[in-house]
């Protein structure tokens, strides 16, 4: 099943080009990685994917949305975590999972039965009424992805959700992300670690607004003579013209 489809989707900005009629799909449970330097144009399509930006020509559809007609529909069906984390560290745990249960639109009893469910299993219940503020990166990191699948969205949007955490707590929230594959939510997620690319069923690397590459990372590396995954993306990277 084909929960994102994207052909010739273009994004521009007067004169510039951000994204250049790119064509792919993503199947449902699947972790998809969507990787890029700088100025490769991958945030601009994951926001006209997440229904943020309204794309300048082509078609995608998000969970059976199209991102032209439907971007409501579209941010009621998804899940997304940033680099920031997306949490009110001034709100405890318990606040900030009631507080985006009820944007999510769901009913204070299924609020309360999962947020049981999630601290039982992240070991936490004695920090439900702590502020997040004070918790440590990594539990603020883990809690962001519990809050960005509370409401089991059929697709969740990472943007680059690691950054500034020890390997050890990225191992253990890309253990979360195979947990929520497991049960059929597709993961979109960009990163700049390319060993966390490795663990992506299928990768796509964006060269000046481009796919310049998609296939899983064991055929990548043969089609590119690498040793890794960086040494492809070093490759497609030294290939861009625009800064």
């Amino acid at each position: 099943m084909k929960v994102i489809t994207a052909h010739n989707l273009t994004k521009r900005f007067g004169s510039f080009t951000a994204v250049d009629g790119i064509s792919f799909e993503v199947e449902k449970g699947e972790i998809f990685g969507f990787l890029g330097a700088n100025g490769a144009g991958k945030t601009t399509a994951m926001r006209m994917f997440c229904g943020l930006s309204r794309p300048t020509s082509g078609e995608a559809t998000v969970a059976g949305f199209d991102v032209f007609t439907q971007q409501e529909q579209i941010k009621r069906h998804i899940g997304y975590m940033s680099q920031k984390f997306s949490l009110y560290e001034d709100l405890t745990v318990k606040e900030n999972f009631t507080l985006f249960g009820g944007i999510y639109g769901m009913k204070p009893s299924q609020i309360r039965e999962n947020f049981g469910l999630t601290v039982g299993r992240l070991g936490i219940e004695k920090y439900a009424d702590t502020l997040v503020g004070g918790l440590p990166l990594g539990w603020k990191q883990k809690l962001a992805f519990s809050l960005s699948v509370f409401h089991s969205p059929e697709i969740v949007f990472l943007d680059e959700p690691t950054g500034g955490v020890d390997p050890v707590a990225r191992r253990q929230f890309w253990e979360m992300i195979y947990d929520a594959a497991d049960k059929g939510i597709t993961v979109f997620v960009t990163t700049h670690y390319m060993d966390e690319a490795e663990y992506c069923d299928r990768v796509s690397i964006m060269v000046d607004g481009r796919v310049e590459a998609l296939d899983s990372p064991r055929n990548l590396k043969q089609k590119f003579n690498a040793d890794d995954m960086y040494g492809v993306f070093l490759y497609l990277a030294r290939t861009a013209k625009r800064s």
